[in-house]
This record gives C-alpha cells, structure tokens and sequence, in this order.
C-alpha cells in the first residue's frame, strides 16, 4: 500500500508539474528561433534571447536592484488599492443584497465603472489628485473593485430559499440573518471576486505608475524608461518580475480562500 500510494502521488505531481514545464520549454525554444533565425543581428535588440534576458535583467545586481525597489513600490500600491477596493466591494455588495432598490439603483453605476476605459480618465484622475501615489491607489481601486461588488452581492443572495425559510420562521433579525446564515454562504463567491481583483490591483498599480510618473519609481515608470532607451533585456526581465508578481498573488489568495472557506463548496456541489 505504501508503494501504491508513493507511486499515486509521484504520479499525480508529474501530471502537475511536467505540462507546464514543456510548454515553458516550448515557449523558450520558439523565443530563441524569433531571435537568432527570424531577427537579423541589427534588429535583435526588439526581442533578446533569455539567456541575456536573465544575464542583464536578473544577474546584474544595480538592475536587479532597481527593478525589484519599482516592483516593491508597486506592491505597495497595489496592496493600499485593493484594501480600499475590498472594503468598498463588500460594503456595496452588501447593501445591495440587502435591498433591491439600492441594487437597482447602484448596481448599473458598478457596470459604469468597470466598463470606463481606465486610459480615458486619466487625465482626470491626474488633475483631481495630482499625479503620485494616491492617483496610482485611484487607479487600483477602480480597476479592481467589481469583481469584489458582484460577487459579494452573488454570494450573499445564493444562501439557500429553505434556510432563509428556517430563519423566518425563528424571527431571526436581519443582522443574525446575514452573519449567520448569507455570510457564510457568500464566503466562496467573496474569495473568488477577490482572486480576481487581486490580480487587477497589480495592473492597475502597474497602469496608474506608468502614467504618473511623480514619487517613487515602480514598475511602469520603469517599463517606459526601458523601452524609450531601447534596453530589451532591462524591459523583459520588468515584464517578467511584474508577471511573477501577479501569479503569486493570485497563489496567495487561492491559498487563503483554501484555509478559509476548506472544502465544504465542493462537497456542497457533489465533487
């Protein structure tokens, strides 16, 4: 039995570990053919190969410096953001959920918001709070905030009709009602809106720094220095490290949801 089981398991973290291994293989090997057959030597600089990516980008200690002080500054940003963007989520959703006369009112506005090109208000954004880090937590907060809105108020309105019944029948007040019994309920919906926001508050600091360039420097201001200066490798290592940064949020709070929530959803759901 004990071999079985060491066998599922090396089995199981080969099924996981292998594919994206080989794709990444796969992607690498395309990137080097783009650089060295597509690319004539005098045009090579529009895409380095990734052993000068990480030679230039990651092994040189002033720029690895440099790009991980502008990715702990968009960090900084993206996390003041999404503090702001959860708190603000929940409460609406919650408001929401709590009358559909405040859901049919504020509801399209939350629509309004997520369907507003970022790009075209931030000239306004720039003019009403000037252009550093609270125009970057601005920008933070409007990329990231509707997926907390909907899925809180999803959530919070999917806590089964016959519980709702019990509750009623127990008078129990609106407060029990929904620290009880729709919290509870709603916290699977809550931890995937907030998944997905996480990653957008690392695009939104990433946007709001790139075109504010006031206060200290984060990635953006260091993706545009890198391009306007045609340094390929500086850029793709910044591309990379911002990359990085959004899987292990998204990690993070797919861990979170994990140790929160457990496994009582699936089960809910039969798997």
């Amino acid at each position: 039995m004990t071999v079985e089981r060491s066998r599922s398991r090396f089995s199981r973290l080969v099924s996981v570990v292998v594919p994206p291994i080989a794709v990444g293989g796969v992607i690498i090997g395309v990137w080097y053919f783009f650089s060295y057959v597509v690319l004539d030597s005098d045009r090579r600089f529009l895409l380095r190969a990734p052993h000068e990516v990480v030679r230039k980008g990651f092994l040189d200690r002033e720029n690895l410096g440099e790009i991980l002080a502008g990715l702990a500054s968009s960090c900084r940003v993206a996390l003041v953001g999404l503090v702001i963007a959860t708190i603000l989520g929940l409460a609406l959703g919650t408001l929401m959920s709590l009358s559909k006369v405040l859901e049919r009112a504020l509801f399209p506005y939350a629509v309004v918001v997520q369907a507003m090109p970022v790009l075209a208000i931030v000239p306004l954004v720039g003019f009403w709070f000037g252009y550093g880090f609270s125009s970057r937590v601005f920008v933070c907060v409007l990329v990231a905030i509707f997926p907390i809105v909907v899925n809180t108020l999803f959530g919070l309105l999917s806590a089964d009709s016959g519980l709702h019944d019990l509750f009623t029948l127990h008078e129990a007040s609106r407060a029990t009602r929904l620290r009880k019994l729709m919290f509870p309920a709603a916290l699977p919906a809550v931890f995937a809106g907030l998944r997905i926001s996480a990653g957008l508050s690392v695009i939104g600091a990433i946007v709001g720094d790139f075109f504010f360039g006031q206060g200290e420097a984060g990635i953006g201001q260091l993706l545009k220095k890198y391009a306007s200066r045609l340094q390929g490798e500086q850029l793709f290592a910044a591309v990379i490290v911002s990359s990085a940064l959004g899987v292990a949020v998204f990690l993070v709070f797919g861990w979170l949801a994990r140790a929160v929530v457990g496994k009582w959803s699936e089960e809910s759901r039969g798997r």
